[in-house]
């Protein structure tokens, strides 16, 4: 007689399992496989159209300036062919003011104010008597803000109180 062996029925049972498992491991691997691939190629597709609207956007803004340098190129040669170009100078700094209006860009008042690092660069410094140190005397270019943040710091020429000096020796 031949008995069947209860360990060779729990090791076939176990083999199934573990086959069943690995079948549905590997399923799952697949699947989460496909979906990576999918959202990688979702994710090129959103760079790609990211690109392209920044381009656009790009595109956009240029057009916007060069028009209004457009303008400005036409009223300065109106005021060149001018016999007598002061009107038309003063409407060309008119609409260039305007411009600087509409994109929030303000020119910095400095001149006998004290030095600032921040949002001036001395060219030079000059010494005099009976001054203030750190005083601003000459505007050499104009600085500008924009939005409240630094476009361009203003060059100027900053005195220097020599008495000072000379009493401190």
């Amino acid at each position: 007689m031949t008995t069947k062996n209860p360990k060779n029925k729990k090791k076939g049972t176990n083999s199934n399992i573990l086959k069943k498992e690995i079948k549905k491991l590997k399923h799952d691997l697949k699947e989460k496989e496909d979906k990576l691939i999918r959202n990688y190629a979702e994710f090129q597709n959103y760079q790609k159209r990211m690109q392209k609207e920044l381009k656009l956007n790009e595109n956009e803004l240029k057009k916007k300036y060069i028009l209004e340098l457009l303008d400005l190129k036409e009223l300065l040669e109106q005021a060149y062919n001018d016999k007598s170009p002061k009107d038309g100078l003063k409407l060309l700094l008119k609409n260039i003011n305007n411009f600087f209006e509409k994109e929030k860009i303000q020119t910095i008042d400095c001149m006998g104010k004290k030095f600032d690092h921040n949002i001036h660069h001395a060219i030079t410094t000059i010494e005099k008597n009976d001054c203030e140190d750190d005083i601003i005397i000459e505007e050499v270019k104009k600085g500008y803000m924009l939005n409240d943040k630094l476009l361009r710091p203003s060059h100027v020429i900053v005195v220097k109180n020599c008495d000072k000096e000379k009493n401190k020796e």
